[in-house]
């Protein structure tokens, strides 16, 4: 992972207004910069969420959404979430859907969130230096541990976001 790999820089509408480094991004800027989640829901309603590696910059070895990743500058939302789901899991063959855009900011970044989730049952073969492990959780499971630390706070949020998808995923298995 590149400190100086180049993300773009968007205003409030999505608009690319310039470039900057990942170092430029996660440096407390609040430079507002485009990334792409994918959350993998199986055909019985459980989400696959991946450890995340002890080597990463931002919450190391705290569980998170299946497939989170930056759009790199030049590139389209939809190439970024299929580069990072091929990068993170091994994963090309599945139907994402788009359901939400969100700002997220921590103290360290803002960032724009593009939310795709999918059905798969397939084989992972997940990146071992970006995810030290991944599993499907049922829905009891994650809202057991929601407030132990185990997810990073940006999962956490996003939780609640998905809840009423989870339901619409559980309702029609």
């Amino acid at each position: 992972m590149a400190q100086d790999e180049l993300f773009p820089i968007i205003d409030e509408d999505g608009n690319v207004i310039g470039k900057a480094t990942r170092r430029e991004c996660h440096s407390g800027s609040m430079l507002l910069h485009p990334v792409v989640h994918l959350h993998v829901f199986n055909s019985k309603g459980e989400l696959y969420l991946q450890k995340r590696s002890l080597s990463k910059d931002i919450q190391p070895g705290k569980w998170d959404t299946a497939v989170g990743g930056h759009v790199d500058y030049g590139e389209e939302i939809e190439t970024a979430l299929r580069r990072e789901a091929r990068e993170e899991l091994g994963i090309t063959e599945y139907t994402p859907v788009f359901f939400l855009r969100y700002t997220y900011q921590s103290t360290r970044e803002r960032e724009v969130v593009n939310d795709y989730y999918c059905i798969y049952d397939g084989e992972f073969n997940v990146d071992p230096v970006e995810i030290d492990e991944g599993r499907f959780w049922t829905r009891e499971e994650i809202e057991s541990q929601i407030n132990t630390g185990i997810f990073t706070p940006q999962f956490s949020g996003e939780l609640e976001k998905i809840s009423a998808l989870w339901d619409e995923i559980l309702k029609n298995k």
